[in-house]
This record gives C-alpha cells, sequence and structure tokens, in this order.
C-alpha cells in the first residue's frame, strides 16, 4: 500500500492530485477547511478508485490542530510515501505601502509556516523508513517578483529557499524533495486573491489559454514516478502564453 497526504486537497491543484493518485492505485490523507467538500471528495475517490482514503478537517495554519490530526492518524497511515506540499493562497495585489497586515499575516502562515508544519511532523514519519517524497508547490513568484506582488513573491521566494533546504538536510535519510513552480494556472486563487469578486478574477486570464490544475498534478506524477535514482529538483511550468510573472501574450 502507499499513501499520499496532500494538503489543501478539495480544489484546484491538490483535487486534481487526489485524482490522478488515486487513480495510481494510492491510499490518500486528504487535508482541508472544508468538511463538506472534503468527505465529499472523499466518498467520490473511494467509490471510482477503490482506494481508502482518510480525512483530516485541518487549517495548516493552526500548529495545534493540525499536529493533533495528523500525529492521532494509525501508525499504517503514517507511513507517507509522498507529501503534497499544495495548501497556498495570495491575498490582495496592492503596492507595499497599501497592503493589508492581514492578509500579509494570512500569506505567510500559510505559505511558509504551514508548509511548515506539515514537513516536520511528516518528513519525520519518512527519515523512520528512509524513504519519501516531499512535493512543494511553489510558483513563478517565487523565481522573479512582479508589481504588486510584494509580499505573495516573498512567501514563495521563502518556498524555494525551504525547498532547496529540505533537498539538503533530507539527502542523508534518502528522502527526494522537488519543489513545482507554476505560472498562470485557473482555479480558485484569483478568486481568493480577489476575496470572492469573480468579475476581477476572471480577468486575470482574458485572451490567454491559462494552465488547468491538471496540467500541474501530470507534472506532479511524472516527478514521483521516476526511478529511484532520479529526483527532479525544480520545475518551471508556464502557460505558453506567458514568458514571465508579468510579460503575457493575450489576444
Amino acid at each position: 500500500m502507499k499513501n499520499a497526504l496532500i494538503t489543501g486537497a478539495t480544489s484546484g491543484i491538490g483535487a486534481a492530485c487526489a485524482d490522478l493518485f488515486a487513480a495510481q492505485g494510492y491510499h490518500l490523507i486528504l487535508v482541508a477547511r472544508r468538511e463538506e467538500l472534503l468527505k465529499e471528495g472523499a466518498k467520490r475517490l473511494e467509490a471510482k478508485y477503490g482506494i481508502e482514503t482518510k480525512t483530516l478537517v485541518a487549517d495548516v495554519r493552526n500548529h495545534d490542530d493540525l499536529s493533533y490530526a495528523l500525529e492521532t492518524l494509525p501508525a499504517a497511515w503514517k507511513q507517507v510515501d509522498v507529501l503534497i506540499n499544495n495548501a497556498g493562497l495570495s491575498q490582495g495585489l496592492d503596492p507595499i505601502d497599501k497592503g493589508s497586515i492581514s492578509d500579509w499575516d494570512t500569506m505567510i502562515d500559510t505559505n511558509v509556516k504551514g508548509l511548515l508544519y506539515v514537513t516536520k511532523i511528516v518528513s519525520n514519519w519518512m527519515i523512520v523508513r528512509k524513504s519519501g517524497h516531499i512535493i512543494n508547490i511553489g510558483s513563478i513568484a517565487g523565481k522573479e517578483v512582479y508589481p504588486n506582488g510584494n509580499v505573495y513573491c516573498a512567501t514563495k521566494h521563502a518556498v524555494d529557499a525551504l525547498n532547496k533546504g529540505m533537498r539538503i538536510d533530507l539527502l542523508p535519510h534518502g528522502i527526494k524533495v522537488t519543489a513545482i513552480n507554476p505560472g498562470m494556472v485557473e482555479t480558485e486563487f484569483s478568486k481568493v486573491r480577489f476575496k470572492g469578486d469573480e468579475g476581477r478574477a476572471k480577468k486575470v486570464y482574458d485572451g490567454l489559454e491559462p494552465l488547468v490544475a491538471n496540467d500541474i498534478a501530470e507534472a506532479i506524477w511524472f516527478v514521483v514516478s521516476r526511478p529511484a535514482h532520479v529526483n527532479i529538483n525544480d520545475m518551471l511550468i508556464m502557460p505558453t502564453a506567458q514568458a514571465t510573472g508579468a510579460i503575457i501574450k493575450r489576444d
């Protein structure tokens, strides 16, 4: 039995990964905040693919609740083969002098601290077994900085640095570490960034064909399915119409 643990599992890239890994026979530990969506998704995957799931209703920002949810898993479920650190978000698109402190805290707590909280626990499980693969979902925003992206870009630069640090620190234990860095992917990302303003979110993708969540899930599966002696450290994936974070061809 192989297990994958996916954070942010109810939508977007997380949900696409859950579907693809279930299709490959992985049993799934699905972590998300939205209980109804989480349980509906788990039930559908079990029925469709005949796999088993564990659902953990938890916010990665809440260290105590998250730790309790993970540490109380049965021993067999702590044998995690793949961790996909997918939970992440952006809030607002403001210049630094007009940014919201609350938005900054949310991004830092989710994108950086949440990733660390999950990784600390799960990496220790992997160390015991001397195997495992950690996938960190970064962004083009972790490779460059674009106007008004300041704090979001900073959090994704942190993910890029943490990915490199994990690769070094976990090397002696035989654990693989990979960063997947997408450009524009049409998910709930922009809707969350603009706090439910669907019209503004939709305009982000006007005039081009963005990536979709399954494009990223397929790249993650490719990375995970490489032979034991192969580790893909870092992958940057862009829509054909996007060259950089800010240079985009629109029709």
